[in-house]
């Protein structure tokens, strides 16, 4: 008796466990739709020359492609934006070009910004809606993120 007491308190607790883990990926799941009303940010990228160290990314942003039942109709727009951020430090901003995102990304202090994490805010001028990165890199002095041949796509979630 002891041993099947031992077991069902188990086989509960795993339930629990499952469900649980259920509600906290309901509330990580995209919305039903990305179209908001936020004004396009003014993000200001620091001037280069007050800069001493810096990266650049070339970005690819397709939510088709990560969200094809929500954004079957996104396009980039010459509206759009991307920035970088280290916390709330913006260390780049670029619009697109021809599809991509050529964003240098800079810092004023190598040994303040190297090794620190980078995140991602992209603006959707088609959606006037904010997403963020949901995969941060690490800033690295003179690195290069990404090329035209192979760009880097992180994952972008809705917030800011």
């Amino acid at each position: 008796m002891k041993k099947s007491f031992i077991f069902a308190l188990c086989s509960l607790s795993m339930v629990l466990l499952v469900l649980f883990s259920g509600c906290k990926k309901d509330k990580e799941q995209a919305p039903e739709t990305f179209v908001s009303d936020m004004a396009r940010p003014v993000w200001t990228a620091p001037e280069k020359s007050d800069m001493t160290s810096s990266m650049t990314a070339v970005v690819k942003v397709d939510l088709k492609a990560q969200y094809p039942n929500i954004a079957a109709d996104f396009a980039l727009n010459d509206n759009d934006l991307i920035a970088a951020f280290a916390g709330e430090t913006c260390l780049g901003v670029a619009a697109p070009d021809e599809g991509l995102f050529y964003l240098y990304i800079a810092g004023p202090n190598e040994q303040m910004v190297n090794e620190q994490m980078v995140n991602l805010k992209y603006y959707s001028a088609h959606y006037k809606n904010l997403f963020r990165t949901k995969d941060a890199f690490l800033f690295r002095n003179d690195d290069h993120l990404g090329t035209i041949a192979e760009p880097f796509a992180p994952t972008f979630v809705v917030g800011k």
